[in-house]
């Protein structure tokens, strides 16, 4: 399987996001935040109003909506449940990472299975 142009783009922009959003993570856990509590993570977001607020609330959503959805839709393509968890895993570190990552994956896995029923007697 070749990498696309897509998937360069979908690997750079989720690189990126890891490094554009983790230093100011990093000053946050330094200051007593905790990564693992997305209710105490969110809610000091919020307190800090305006923008932070609109952006919290906005990517809260989003992240509820990619959790369930990732799982969801791992099993149904084929690459099980565990695919699923461990994208839920992986956006703990960020949705902005993950989930251009788990595109990546899907498409790849979708294409790798389409090449495998398009050669006869290798299923």
């Amino acid at each position: 399987m070749k990498l696309s142009l897509r998937h360069g783009f979908f690997l750079v922009v989720g690189i990126a996001a890891l490094f554009l959003t983790w230093p100011h993570a990093l000053e946050w856990m330094r200051q007593g935040g905790n990564i693992l509590n997305p209710i105490q993570f969110f809610a000091d977001a919020i307190n800090a109003g305006g923008t932070a607020a609109f952006l919290s609330i906005d990517m809260a959503i989003a992240w509820v909506v990619f959790m369930v959805w990732v799982v969801i839709d791992a099993q149904r393509i084929g690459m099980g449940i565990k695919w699923g968890w461990f994208f839920v895993g992986l956006s703990y570190i960020g949705v902005s990472m993950a989930f251009p990552i788990y595109l990546v994956t899907r498409e790849r896995f979708i294409d790798a299975r389409k090449q495998a029923e398009a050669q006869p007697g290798l299923n």
